[in-house]
């Protein structure tokens, strides 16, 4: 496949190299404020199929000799500038020279897009899998869809077509910054540097892209260098009652200096007691800085760092009994301690994050970009932790009246009724009574306080190169390399009034008691490693080739793409339940991954207003690191049958534009294709060889994993009136299961079972829907833009189809087999059919006003902008995951007959009636 791919792009290459024609339209696009170069910017002849994009210089040129001839309109347009139409007198014979196009900043749509970006950061910050939302690769593109998907539809966690963010790419200076770990990009280490994000370059779902060859969810390279900037400075605070109360943030550009020097630098902070949930603290400050020295006019050199430490306090998924005894804020994480609430659950990152760039203009067509990047610092998620004593969870099941409901024996009113008054009144972690707990047992810390923390260094290296080989024909290429070195481990924060910790297992004995057979009954204080302790060694190469064809009725491309991608864990702790051989301590077997790709798309432009393109790929991946150890925290053990991930994705899309309306509809067929994925909880009720039904903590693990996503989206607004513009968005997605996946269960309580894996064969999971998200969105909205600068517009979204996240083990044979192979004796199948049907959400319809004003006073810009998210206060539910404690057809069954689930599925609920408030000046 390589060779062909190969040979066909050479053959297009050669075939169409000798097309170039001189220019007949040649101009340049500055800004009229600052008269430097605008990059990026879209030139079009209206009412036609003909249209360039500026370079790096803001020069543009037609060459066609095929345009249309006599008095023509240019429609000049770039995001955050007002449009700017200009008329032309076109011959073939008699090219046009014009003089500089000075472009004027759009101060509203300026600001409202660093109102989006600030607005999705509680959701940006999530990569630790309770969020779905990819919103932060979409808002760099005007298209109509995605502005609604980008910002509206984001709020409710909806997925742009079923993508997860680890199937989208973010680039900063062209060096991809998703995690090696688990392919997600990590928002929060550029959290607070909005106004140095507004250079993004945005390529959807997996259509062309000059940087790297993509993934499904589209690709965004955000652009922090130095002479990229407006020269200017703007100083902002913005309050809120979502994520953060407040942010104060300032900035200053130099623009591109005589001297060939160029400088720009943010600092800001984010803040807050109690976030929009109960106790869900917010402390982050920001810091960028960028450098760049143009050495002559073909070689430039950029420097740019950012170091953005924050402190975030989660939120608890909770059952529905949990939330309606205390409310959809309701959070268990935390108590008061001292008169101050103090949270348990806190991730703290602090990750800087350095940068150098080369850019050299090898001739006036070729350019080549290459980068280096160096990652390092910490990433930890604080939680209690408890031996030989009470679960410290004022939500643990054991504390809620439906507990003593569900007694064997018969009700326990008199305990229901004492649980429910003590948790309506309460109902918060008892920081005094964990503190005294500790005492009373002399010391040695019954109760903790820890982190799982995971310290990476990572470096980053690319090359990219871009060559204009004829007026037609553009041809790009990247070599790409990364390398990083994890070390994950328990670190003791706070012994809670003890004088130390045992640290040992305390739910085995003997040696498996043993977190390191190197260092028995060792004890830890505080600021030490505990528990377990390893290293990752992980290593990416890959290489992109593209060429780009572009004619008068149609452009296509083609890219290929190989990588080779490798892992490796090191054991710091022998393990005492993995203790033989290299079961946990020393190197594990390496697993190397070979990834390849192609994909080919085109745009067929029947005239200047209608337009069909199509795009399809196929290309295989990595599986993540967190997906490739099934215990990666005790042993060495990497997950059975693992291999490559394979994607097949295909789309088309009908596109309109005129001068009144702008319409894109898209029908998307994607495969994934051999996934693994590794989960862990407790599990009642499993059955295991050797033993009676049984409950263990346990790594689950799915192999072979497909699902399938299909359907269409459609974006439309049409310009009324000079200030009124309506629009309107639909996706109708169905992502589903395509097969039944293979699962076994790993657990270090399986002490008699043959390497701690038992098998359970497959998992019933095809046609079950992927959780994550409504997959149908619906919105009708208007905006109304003054003359005098002031807006202000309105939406309604509505939503549908949102499912549970499923238990698969479930779904498997131990649900109906009791522990000697053979079904229940009072398996009902009608029954089991009811009790395995996927919960599906109510639907829901959110409001959302937005609007701003700005003002100039001398070289001053004065402005705010406001939104409420909302407005009608709807609760409605976001996610939630089946708890799969209640593992066989008995179990669930018992459980399910109660008026109130001992173990009910867990849910994330909607925000309610939110604001935003962004007041600035610019300078």
């Amino acid at each position: 496949m390589n060779k062909l791919f190969f040979t066909i792009c050479t053959v297009f290459l050669v075939s169409f190299s000798a097309l170039a024609q001189n220019p007949v339209i040649m101009g340049k696009v500055l800004d009229a404020n600052s008269s430097e170069p605008i990059p990026d910017v879209t030139v079009s002849i209206q009412n036609s199929i003909f249209s360039t994009v500026t370079d790096a210089k803001g020069a543009f040129s037609f060459s066609q000799q095929t345009l249309p001839q006599g008095e023509q309109v240019l429609k000049i347009s770039k995001a955050g500038f007002s449009d700017l139409q200009i008329s032309v007198n076109i011959q073939n014979d008699a090219p046009v020279i014009m003089k500089p196009i000075l472009l004027n900043l759009n101060l509203l749509e300026a600001e409202a897009q660093i109102g989006v970006i600030s607005l999705s950061d509680d959701q940006l910050d999530e990569d630790d899998g309770t969020s779905y939302n990819v919103s932060g690769l979409l808002q760099a593109s005007k298209d109509v869809f995605l502005s609604a998907a980008s910002y509206d539809f984001s709020a409710t966690f909806f997925r742009p077509r079923g993508y997860d963010s680890e199937d989208g790419k973010v680039l900063i200076n062209g060096l991809e910054m998703n995690k090696l770990y688990n392919g997600r990009p990590q928002w929060s280490n550029w959290g607070g540097l909005n106004d140095a994000q507004r250079n993004q370059m945005f390529s959807m779902g997996i259509s062309a892209n000059e940087y790297t060859f993509g993934h499904l969810a589209g690709t965004t390279n955000i652009i922090m260098r130095a002479s990229e900037y407006r020269e200017g400075g703007r100083i902002s605070y913005a309050s809120s009652n979502r994520s953060y109360r407040g942010r104060v943030m300032g900035s200053y550009n130099s623009g591109l200096l005589p001297s060939g020097w160029a400088y720009s630098f943010l600092v800001s902070r984010r803040f807050g007691n109690e976030g929009y949930n109960d106790a869900s603290l917010y402390d982050a400050n920001s810091f960028f800085a960028s450098v760049e020295k143009k050495l002559n006019e073909d070689h430039s050199i950029n420097f740019t760092t950012f170091y953005t430490p924050n402190r975030r306090g989660k939120s608890s998924a909770n059952t529905q009994e949990v939330y309606d005894l205390k409310g959809t804020r309701y959070n268990s994480y935390w108590g008061n301690q001292e008169g101050d609430m103090r949270n348990s659950r806190i991730k703290e990152v602090e990750e800087p994050v350095v940068m150098l760039n080369h850019f050299w203009n090898i001739s006036e067509k070729t350019q080549l970009n290459t980068n280096v990047g160096y990652q390092f610092g910490k990433t930890g998620n604080s939680r209690l932790g408890y031996d030989n004593a009470p679960n410290p969870d004022p939500s643990y099941y054991q504390k809620l009246p439906s507990f003593f409901l569900a007694d064997p024996t018969g009700p326990d009113y008199g305990g229901a009724y004492q649980a429910y008054s003590q948790f309506v009144n309460d109902g918060q972690i008892n920081w005094q009574d964990i503190y005294e707990t500790n005492v009373f047992y002399g010391g040695t810390s019954r109760y903790y306080l820890y982190e799982d923390r995971n310290d990476d260094k990572q470096l980053s290296a690319n090359t990219i190169l871009t060559s204009q080989l004829t007026d037609n024909i553009a041809l790009n290429a990247s070599l790409n390399y990364r390398n990083l070195n994890s070390n994950n481990f328990a670190n003791m924060i706070d012994l809670l009034g003890g004088n130390g910790y045992l640290d040992v297992d305390s739910f085995n004995t003997g040696d498996a008691a043993q977190n390191d057979l190197n260092n028995p009954n060792r004890i830890v204080r505080e600021d030490e490693t505990f528990k377990y302790n390893y290293e990752i060694d992980a290593s990416d190469y890959s290489g992109f080739l593209q060429g780009q064809f572009s004619y008068s009725s149609v452009d296509f491309y083609l890219a290929g793409k190989v990588g080779r991608t490798s892992y490796q864990r090191n054991g710091l702790y022998k393990n005492g339940s993995f203790a033989e051989g290299n079961d946990s301590f020393g190197k594990s077997e390496k697993l190397d991954f070979t990834t390849y790709g192609a994909k080919a798309g085109a745009t067929y432009k029947i005239s200047g207003k209608h337009a069909f393109e199509v795009n399809t790929a196929y290309f295989t991946d990595a599986p993540t690191v967190r997906n490739s150890f099934s215990n990666s925290r005790q042993t060495n053990a990497t997950v059975i049958g693992l291999t490559e991930e394979k994607n097949i994705n295909v789309d088309g899309s009908y596109i309109f534009r005129s001068s009144f309306v702008k319409a894109r509809l898209t029908g998307y067929y994607t495969l994934m294709q051999d996934a693994s994925e590794v989960s862990f909880y407790y599990a009642d009720g499993i059955s295991v060889p050797g033993r009676s039904a049984s409950t263990a903590f346990v790594q689950e693990v799915l192999t072979d994993v497909d699902k399938k996503n299909i359907g269409a989206e459609l974006g439309i607004e049409a310009q009324v009136t000079t200030t009124i513009k309506l629009k309107g968005a639909a996706a109708y997605g169905q992502n589903t299961y395509d097969n039944n996946p293979d699962l076994y269960l790993a657990s270090d309580d399986f002490t008699d079972v043959p390497g701690g894996v038992v098998n359970y064969g497959k998992s019933y999971l095809k046609d079950y829907k992927v959780a994550g998200g409504p997959q149908q969105a619906y919105q009708l909205g208007f905006e109304y833009r003054d003359p005098a600068f002031w807006f202000f517009g309105a939406s309604a979204n509505y939503f549908n189809n949102a499912y549970i996240d499923i238990s698969p083990l479930t779904r498997t044979e131990n649900f109906y087999l009791d522990n000697d192979g053979i079904p229940f004796n009072d398996y009902d199948p009608a029954k089991a059919r009811e009790l395995l049907k996927q919960e599906k959400f109510d639907d829901y319809m959110l409001v959302n006003v937005v609007g701003g004003k700005s003002w100039k006073i001398k070289d001053y810009y004065f402005g705010f902008f406001a939104t409420i998210s909302n407005v009608l206060d709807k609760e409605y539910k976001t996610g939630g995951f089946e708890q799969g404690r209640n593992a066989n057809f008995r179990t669930l069954s018992e459980d399910a007959a109660n008026d109130t689930p001992v173990f009910g599925s867990k849910y994330w609920y909607g925000y309610g009636a939110t604001y935003y408030l962004n007041v600035y000046v610019r300078f």
